[in-house]
């Protein structure tokens, strides 16, 4: 039998607790199955979650199994690759129904582009000596999902050619290393449509994490906004407070929602599902005071 909750979620972010609306498993690029990260978090306490695999909702409908069962309220989700002025940005749909319309043919094309960014990705680290890398990336992958470069670091380490995932990205994977490779991903504008056309609200993730000026944040967020975006993460894992401070402001003048999540994709790391940096104190609404969000943000029967 689901446990009881007492309780809705709140309508200050400030005094939500129990809530992680980003997080990843198994059918991603996270290291736990659906079924073992709900597990986790309720052993942690969680009381409201999404399930916000790369562009895939593959894992959602066993979270919500797992989830029901213990009594905690599941929101299906995506994250979904974009390309904004040259750069990647993700978009997070939170879904009060099931992926359908363009958001379904969507992630049919972002499946493909990441299959082939994958065997790109392997051409080029056989080249620095990972031989069989589509191979082994799949083995260390486990599932038939898009791979990922957290895949082919794993890989990397089983090879010994670099002793842990950190040292994979620093001399292989990361930022200008040779499998580095970008994705045409779709414009920020067409993902944005697709959310909006399956009935949910897309979300801006870690708006911090992207290296911009607050200018050009600004930016980001205006030609987000005009595209239909309604929300933000003002808190993504942990983050300095100060800049937290500044991006409320950069929301609430724009009256965009607020949206908070660990970002967790691994246990045994700093991030676990839940834990985050405070939320200050703020006028932006939360996400899911979002009218297409109020039976999740509902208490439990």
């Amino acid at each position: 039998m689901p446990m009881i909750l007492h309780s809705e979620l709140p309508a200050s972010l400030a005094e939500c607790q129990g809530v992680d609306l980003h997080m990843h498993s198994t059918a991603s690029d996270g290291a736990l199955s659906p079924v073992d990260l709900v597990a986790l978090c309720h052993r942690r306490g969680l009381t409201h979650m999404a399930l916000t695999d790369h562009d895939t909702v593959a894992g959602v409908a066993a979270a919500a199994s797992a989830a029901e069962a213990l009594g905690i309220r599941l929101l299906p989700a995506t994250e979904l690759s974009s390309q904004w002025q040259g750069l990647n940005i993700h978009v997070v749909g939170l879904l009060p129904g099931e992926a359908q319309g363009a958001l379904s043919t969507g992630l049919e094309s972002q499946a493909q582009a990441r299959e082939a960014r994958a065997e790109e990705i392997a051409a080029r680290l056989e080249k620095v000596g990972l031989s069989n890398a589509l191979a082994r990336a799949r083995e260390q992958a486990g599932e038939q999902r898009p791979l990922g470069r957290p895949d082919f670091a794993r890989a990397l380490v089983d090879a010994g050619l670099v002793p842990d995932i950190a040292t994979a990205f620093k001399k292989h994977l990361g930022s200008g290393k040779p499998g580095d490779v970008k994705a045409h991903w779709p414009y920020l504008s067409e993902v944005v449509e697709w959310i909006v056309d399956s009935g949910g609200v897309a979300v801006l993730a870690h708006p911090l994490r992207y290296g911009l000026t607050r200018r050009k944040r600004g930016l980001l967020l205006d030609a987000f906004r005009e595209a239909g975006g309604e929300a933000a993460e003002l808190i993504s894992g942990f983050q300095n407070a100060d800049a937290t401070r500044d991006l409320a402001r950069q929301l609430d003048e724009r009256g965009l929602y607020g949206s908070l999540g660990s970002d967790f994709h691994f246990p045994g790391g700093p991030v676990a599902p839940g834990a985050m940096s405070p939320v200050p104190r703020t006028a932006v609404a939360p996400v899911w005071t979002h009218p297409r969000l109020s039976t999740f943000a509902a208490r439990l029967n």
